[in-house]
């Protein structure tokens, strides 16, 4: 045999090595799950997305790779929700942008709809839950989950809030969605939405009075650095949505699509008992770096009462999904 036929036949054999190897390579690289948040490091929503994390790699591994993004790394919210429905982006844990993508969502902004994060879990376990989601149907996103966020508060730097009428003139900001826009507009403040990025330096500067949020972010976000008083005004509960695009889900095995989806349900109780303890432990600490006073809760709940009939909220949210959250609530 010549020396060239001995040379061709080494290369052949090594090409068919390589070829042989290179479906077991490919199989080896994990899938990559890439999740955005808008909060930083060190949030509830950073704590959530570490524990989900761990248990996926725990069951899938060396099968995924879930990549977490804090700070809005991957785009602002409303981009990275877009994102997921063109395959751009894999995955989110948002909050209020999702009304723009959903506005059943906004059945969140109706005030005083839960006493307790008890009934948000039922509101999670029931048709309620099945037609919130349907809301993202055609978008490219699916609910897998509802998370903890927290009651929401309100902090200023002009005066403690107890009645409706402490709010005249405050400017407050809100998220950018008009059912919330309404609702402190309703209760007296001027309501200025800004996205949550520009929170901070907007106090700072003075271009609004407050804000309203958890109050696991008003220590995450170091609010309480640039407001004087925190009112536990628990107007709103507003969950965090643990969403995935379409494209993503579509792209994956079978075991690693269901996976995702019933890790990310599996751990909602955990969160919500999580957020439990911690807003305990976080307003004791809040209290000695801000102000924190209760609020009369039955006058902020009358004034707050006809938004439930105003078509703002019907038009947007339905007056299906109101109704029937407001069924398995017994709010009827």
């Amino acid at each position: 045999m010549s020396l060239l036929t001995k040379t061709t036949l080494r290369k052949a054999a090594l090409v068919l090595a390589l070829g042989a190897l290179l479906p077991v390579t490919a199989l080896a690289r994990p899938v990559v799950l890439q999740i955005n948040s808008s909060l930083p490091n060190g949030s509830f929503a950073h704590t959530f997305l570490m524990e989900f994390k761990n248990r996926v790699e725990a069951e899938l591994p060396d099968k995924i790779d879930v990549q977490i993004f804090m700070g809005n790394t991957l785009g602002s919210e409303e981009d990275v929700l877009q994102g997921m429905g063109f395959g751009t982006h894999h995955a989110s844990l948002s909050a209020s942008a999702v009304v723009q993508v959903n506005p059943r969502t906004a059945v969140f902004d109706l005030p005083y709809l839960f006493e307790n994060r008890d009934k948000v879990q039922e509101f999670a376990a029931s048709p309620a839950f099945d037609m919130l989601s349907e809301g993202f149907s055609g978008k490219g996103i699916v609910l897998s989950a509802l998370w903890d966020n927290g009651f929401r508060v309100i902090t200023n730097s002009v005066r403690p809030v107890v009645t409706p009428a402490d709010l005249n003139g405050l400017k407050i900001r809100t998220p950018t969605s008009r059912q919330r826009v309404a609702m402190f507009n309703t209760l007296g403040a001027n309501a200025t939405p800004l996205s949550f990025g520009e929170v901070y330096s907007g106090l700072d500067q003075g271009v609004i009075d407050g804000q309203e949020n958890p109050a696991q972010i008003v220590e995450s976000a170091r609010l309480y650095e640039v407001q004087k008083y925190l009112s536990l005004s628990n107007h709103v509960y507003l969950p965090t949505f643990m969403l995935f695009g379409q494209p993503w889900l579509n792209a994956q095995t079978p075991e690693i699509r269901d996976t995702v989806l019933r890790i990310a349900a599996e751990t909602a109780p955990w969160t919500f008992t999580w957020g439990e303890e911690t807003d305990a432990r976080v307003l004791e600490e809040l209290a000695e770096k801000i102000a924190i006073n209760e609020v009369d809760f039955e006058a902020f709940q009358a004034a707050a009462l006809p938004l439930y009939d105003s078509p703002l909220f019907v038009d947007a949210i339905g007056a299906d999904m109101i109704q029937v959250t407001r069924e398995v609530l017994g709010l009827n």
